[in-house]
């Protein structure tokens, strides 16, 4: 493990919703020009735009034409939007929904997707050790952190912490139903549906041809292969407390997945103090040990799902897990501005004037 020094630069921010993993792409500047194919000699390289899942969502391609680009375009934006109608808790009829909306009365049956996720989401529970848990949407609703914020009462999150009971999410494979057994509760995705999606439109990228590309959703990204001129794709690690796109370092990709979870994605001040909206599910406070934490992993829903946990478990703990997790990478940035890397990284990133 190695810890650097990282500068302590703290500006006030207004309340926002920021991408917190800046997509540098050095190697590919052109991916600037959402909607514009970029031409090489052989293969094509293509990227598009479009809003999927609440934010907007690029996907590059890389393929022997550029129709052949454009079509694994297409499969892939078609795929996050199939993965949307099932998972979003924002439609009323997806299946995560209408489970939430049965919570204490019955079991509802799941397609094979809404269960995997769920399992991949207590698994990561466990890992966190906690710090990861899809039930805690209704201590975040009433810190408000989304919209004009506000300092909840304790009663108001004691009133909530008994929604959060992970052992009260019966997901049954067998069967094909998920059962939340206390009335009021409600799952919610949010954490590692980002990198669960880019993993599935990567894929069915991949099988219509691209040979490379990236899918990014918001800070959550998933890479396959490599550029026409064989190199990796660079991508760039957000300032926790910088903006314009100044980063602590960049970090070359291949045929992994990057994720970011960090203190100045959506937050709000009072009296001087930050209030995030990555709580703590012990406490139900904002975590105060981290201000980032990247992982790289094999698979997005592994990397989305690992960061949040880790935030809430601080440098230490979290660090620990990476280093036991095979695959698993990470750069986290404690409280204090200290910077850790893992070891897989050290010959990897490198590291910006600002770090």
């Amino acid at each position: 493990m190695s810890v650097l020094s990282l500068s302590k630069g703290l500006n006030t921010y207004k309340m926002k919703r920021m991408s917190f993993l800046w997509l540098t792409l050095l190697s590919i500047s052109f991916l600037c020009c959402p909607d514009l194919p970029v031409q090489a000699a052989s293969p094509h390289v293509v990227k598009r735009g479009q809003m999927h899942m609440g934010t907007l969502v690029f996907l590059t391609a890389v393929a022997a034409d550029e129709r052949q680009a454009h079509d694994a375009i297409d499969k892939g934006f078609a795929e996050i939007h199939r993965l949307e109608e099932i998972l979003s808790t924002w439609i009323p009829g997806s299946e995560l929904s209408r489970i939430n909306a049965a919570a204490g009365q019955r079991a509802v049956a799941a397609g094979p997707e809404t269960l995997e996720i769920l399992e991949r989401s207590l698994e990561m529970a466990r890992l966190t050790e906690g710090g990861f848990n899809i039930a805690i949407g209704p201590a975040v609703e009433v810190w408000n952190v989304s919209r004009e914020g506000r300092i909840p009462s304790r009663e108001e999150l004691d009133a909530a912490r008994p929604l959060m009971d992970l052992s009260a999410i019966h997901v049954d494979r067998e069967v094909g139903t998920v059962y939340l057994a206390r009335s009021g509760m409600r799952v919610d995705i949010g954490g590692i549906g980002k990198g669960y999606a880019a993993d599935f439109a990567a894929r069915v990228m991949r099988e219509a041809g691209a040979s490379a590309g990236v899918v990014a959703i918001s800070g959550d990204i998933k890479t396959f292969g490599r550029l026409p001129d064989g190199q990796r794709f660079t991508f760039g690690i957000q300032h926790p407390r910088k903006e314009n796109g100044i980063t602590i370092g960049q970090l070359e990709l291949e045929d992994e997945a990057v994720s970011t979870a960090g203190d100045y994605q959506r937050y709000f001040e009072k009296d001087g103090i930050r209030y995030h909206h990555i709580l703590d599910p012990q406490t139900l406070q904002p975590a105060r040990r981290s201000q980032s934490v990247t992982v790289v992993a094999e698979t997005g829903v592994l990397a989305d799902g690992l960061d949040t946990g880790i935030f809430v478990m601080g440098p230490e703990k979290g660090m620990a897990l990476i280093e036991r997790l095979s695959g698993v990478e990470g750069v986290i940035v404690a409280a204090d501005g200290t910077v850790f890397v893992s070891s897989g990284l050290r010959g990897r990133l490198q590291l910006s004037p600002y770090s």
